[in-house]
């Protein structure tokens, strides 16, 4: 086990909010400094990466400065400020809710609006007549959707303002943002178009508008113009609005360290380093930080992840390259060992170490007894 000092390091984080906070690529930053950059959205949740060589190394000294104390509080559970460029300003914690400008998020959605037709469709079946699941991503329709239609549900003659995928499912019907289902809406109805009449529209139909976290909903009727109009949430409707807010999860914020392990650290464990990458790659050698298990990236060198939070508190530090350090440990039979190159002259057993210390003398020795 070694304090491995990664030049090459970063992190990659994933926020569970519906809530637009930036578009991909847009520039990520701590304290005015450019750190990172937006990923790809994924399934209820907004990722970032942050850090990497360029930011630490490659830029102004402010720059590494700051992409170094970032990356260093969000590994050690601490809060980070960070703002995107054209976006939100979000406080991020491993472990820990975000918050978006402000705002604490409370929920992560039960899936885009196709998928809560999909789970919920039969909960509302005899309790309105047409519900629309408003989702910045995927819009669901449950007339028009296949859950719909295995249960028979009748058409409306509803028209939703976007871009139909298939049946029940529309892309686009309004901009991203942090209003229903992330869009950038307030008024859910600005979504509908004109209801047709020859395709089951009528004077009293019912119509359930819903968020996919539950946030959001709205009841309306059609007048005899076809326009609907919002009324009281009928109490039959407030268990199928709940159960959608009950099967979202807590939203948080998941901070993964990323590094590789470069040919200096190696040589430390073998005298001959690739044989070292080999022995991991096919699974003799077990890779850990902290102790916590690690995910190692497929192809070549040594590249893994680690959840900080199953890290031990404050395990991180840096060096004023700038660069982080993390503790790295290499996990290996002795037979094993010997055959990578290992340095066997160098061996103890743990008895000698917990009698005459490590090469940090009486301290170690100390706490080494003691536990």
């Amino acid at each position: 086990m070694t304090e491995a000092i990664f030049s090459y390091c970063g992190v990659k984080v994933k926020i569970d909010t519906d809530r637009h906070l930036g578009t991909e690529a847009a520039t990520v930053r701590a304290e005015g400094e450019a750190i990172g950059h937006v990923m790809t959205s994924e399934y209820g949740s907004q990722m970032l990466s942050l850090g990497g060589v360029d930011h630490l190394t490659g830029g102004s000294k402010p720059e590494g400065r700051k992409t170094c104390d970032a990356l260093l509080r969000l590994c050690n559970k601490q809060a980070v400020e960070l703002t995107i460029d054209g976006g939100s300003t979000v406080v991020v914690q491993a472990g820990a809710a975000p918050i978006v400008d402000g705002v604490t998020e409370d929920r992560m959605r039960v899936g885009c609006g196709s998928a809560t037709i999909g789970m919920f469709a039969s909960q509302w079946q005899g309790l309105v007549d047409e519900v629309v699941v408003v989702d910045d991503h995927i819009t669901g329709v449950v007339s028009e959707h296949q859950a719909g239609k295995v249960i028979d549900w009748p058409d409306t003659g509803i028209r939703i303002k976007g871009r139909r995928s298939t049946p029940g499912r529309y892309f686009k019907v309004a901009e991203p943002g942090k209003g229903w289902g992330g869009t950038d809406i307030s008024d859910p109805l600005t979504i509908l178009g004109p209801w047709q009449e020859k395709k089951g529209a009528r004077a009293g139909l019912s119509l359930l508008m819903v968020s996919t976290t539950g946030e959001h909903s709205g009841y309306y009727v059609l007048n005899d113009a076809l326009e609907p109009v919002e009324q009281a949430m009928p109490e039959t409707l407030l268990p199928s609005v709940d159960l959608i807010a009950q099967n979202c999860e807590p939203a948080l914020c998941t901070v993964l360290f990323m590094g590789g392990a470069g040919g200096s650290l190696r040589s430390g464990v073998t005298t001959n380093p690739i044989h070292l990458t080999h022995s991991v790659q096919q699974d003799k050698t077990r890779v850990t930080i902290g102790g916590a298990p690690t995910y190692r990236w497929p192809g070549g060198g040594i590249t893994v992840m680690v959840d900080v939070t199953q890290v031990p508190d404050g395990a991180f530090g840096y060096v004023p390259t700038p660069a982080l350090v993390a503790p790295l440990e290499f996990t290996v039979s002795r037979t094993e060992y010997e055959a990578l190159g290992g340095h066997g002259a160098a061996i103890r057993d743990l008895e000698d170490v917990l009698a005459k210390g490590g090469e940090y003398g009486s301290a170690a020795r100390v706490i080494g007894a003691a536990t």
